[in-house]
């Protein structure tokens, strides 16, 4: 995996740009502490958990199984991580290839011990229990 490193779920929901956004700064910042607390997990490993504490939407288009040996192959070789920056988030009620909801599109400029510079993607929805969980996650 030269250059791009990818890790696509939930099929093209990061591909492509957010439509009838509009700003929502007290959901964004829900959706950013949440998919903070997720990447902690992936952060520390626990690969396994990041997928049991992901949105439904995120579950049905992987397994456990898959998503652990997914990001052991993208994430491992990377090893820590190093720092994490808040580049944008972004709120839509609708993307591509995903149904209706309430989304935030979340970028971070983060750095690894094996990948100075990369671009991480977070995209948070609200579940239908009301609690903003991931339901995608996208690097390069």
């Amino acid at each position: 995996m030269k250059g791009l490193l990818v890790l696509m779920l939930a099929g093209c929901l990061l591909l492509a740009g957010p439509h009838n956004v509009y700003s929502s700064n007290q959901q964004e910042k829900q959706a950013q502490e949440a998919a903070l607390i997720w990447l902690a997990l992936v952060d520390d490993g626990q690969y396994q958990q990041s997928w049991q504490h992901a949105a439904k939407l995120f579950k049905n288009a992987v397994t456990e199984k898959q998503w652990v040996q997914q990001l052991r192959a993208v994430r491992g070789p990377m090893g820590g991580a190093l720092s994490r920056e808040l580049i944008a988030a972004t709120f839509a009620n609708t993307l591509p290839g995903a149904p209706d909801g309430e989304y935030v599109v979340i970028q971070f400029k983060s750095s690894f011990e094996g990948k100075k510079s990369a671009t991480e993607t977070v995209t948070p929805m609200k579940d239908p229990d009301g609690i903003w969980r991931v339901a995608g996650y996208y690097i390069k």
